[in-house]
């Protein structure tokens, strides 16, 4: 039975709302707040902060716009966007019900990036609608961090988005989860003493995530990937694919497969989950000796941790409670860092690779099964992803200092 869907605007919801339960206390009033950076206390400072001073400031501005990037706080400020139809496993929510997740996103950007953001949830979902939104918004931020939008929309709204602006956008449902994942899986290959091109993986998700991998996987050169969606293995000339679907078809699967999740996983090194479900176990079975497992669905993976160590050498998830955790928190903090501290135009195919490599770099040292990826909290992940995000940036040639 279908557990039913209570609102959260209803009496019943406001009854069932313990006011002590630590979830609710620490998002009363919400997670994040506005705070000046310069004193204004008093009438020399107001008149340096707001007027007559600033008039100074925006016609500096207007003369040069380029100045906005020094005197204000654009060059430092994110637009975390989203318009609630794909908000973490809760589907489509809508604009209100998405704001914790958009605050939450905010405050790890501050933490563990230094970068501002500010949580922007929108009213509407039709992609021309989004795009215009976004466009007319961009004066005010230094780029824009897509979130929570559904496949196949985030894709065209990304791509157009990106050729419209000169500000880093980034679908980080998409590249955020590409980046940790191939961190973790060149990790793998190195503890358990092979190499990325000898693996054939399968992914089990031809969405946002799923493609994103595919993608970043072929480019970091992967002997082989096949991506399944709920039909199966998506191969080149399938009749019902998409244009989204096609093109990865075209790049992947080399190995010309064809049928369900289970037969793709006969024989396969790497499983990729980024779908929910259940993967059944005689099917993870079925995978090469020594397999990885990377089972990323929250809350429940889709092979459980006790089922996969049955089988695999190594195994992630997306929970924080097991060893290795994928997090995207481990990525677009420093990703955005990098590009806004050289005022990247866009961020590039080479500065999500480099941002992987540098934070399968930050444990290379303390290898094991149980230690593919740095915890969230390693104090040198910002750093490095930062640093080697900025330098790619600058051999691209999307850097403007």
């Amino acid at each position: 039975m279908a557990a039913e869907i209570i609102h959260p605007n209803t009496q019943d919801t406001q009854d069932t709302i313990d006011p002590v339960d630590a979830v609710f206390a620490l998002h009363r009033g919400g997670k994040m707040e506005v705070r000046a950076t310069v004193p204004v206390r008093d009438a020399d400072d107001l008149s340096l902060a707001y007027t007559p001073g600033v008039a100074r400031v925006c016609t500096a501005i207007a003369e040069q716009p380029e100045l906005v990037n020094d005197y204000t706080w654009k060059s430092n400020v994110v637009a975390v966007v989203t318009d609630g139809t794909a908000v973490l496993g809760l589907g489509d929510i809508g604009p209100e019900a998405s704001l914790p997740v958009m605050e939450g996103k905010a405050i790890l950007f501050k933490q563990f990036g230094g970068v501002d953001a500010v949580p922007i949830a929108l009213a509407c979902t039709d992609v021309d609608e989004i795009v215009e939104t976004v466009v007319r918004m961009a004066p005010s931020f230094g780029g824009v961090n897509l979130e929570d939008i559904s496949a196949p929309r985030c894709f065209e709204i990304e791509r157009r988005l990106q050729d419209a602006l000169d500000i880093p956008i980034f679908h980080d449902d998409q590249h955020g989860t590409a980046i940790v994942s191939t961190a973790a899986l060149w990790n793998a290959a190195k503890v358990t003493g092979r190499e990325i091109g000898d693996l054939r993986a399968v992914i089990s998700g031809a969405g946002a995530a799923g493609i994103a991998i595919a993608k970043m996987l072929v480019a970091a050169g992967i002997g082989d990937v096949s991506v399944c969606d709920r039909r199966g293995v998506v191969y080149d000339g399938r009749g019902d694919l998409t244009d989204v679907k096609a093109e990865i078809a075209a790049v992947t699967n080399k190995a010309g497969l064809k049928g369900s999740l289970a037969d793709a996983l006969n024989g396969a090194d790497v499983f990729i989950g980024v779908s929910g479900g259940t993967v059944p176990e005689e099917a993870v079975a079925t995978m090469a000796e020594g397999c990885f497992i990377f089972a990323m669905a929250n809350p429940t993976p889709e092979i459980h941790p006790e089922v996969a160590h049955k089988y695999a050498a190594v195994v992630a998830t997306g929970r924080s409670d097991f060893p290795n955790q994928i997090n995207n928190v481990l990525a677009f903090p420093g990703i955005f860092a990098g590009a806004l501290q050289v005022r990247a135009t866009r961020i590039t195919e080479g500065m999500k690779l480099a941002a992987a490599q540098a934070l399968a770099g930050v444990v290379a040292d303390e290898l094991t099964a149980q230690k593919v990826i740095p915890s969230p909290f390693d104090e040198r992940v910002a750093p490095a992803v930062t640093k080697a995000v900025a330098e790619a940036a600058r051999r691209e040639g999307v850097a403007r200092r």
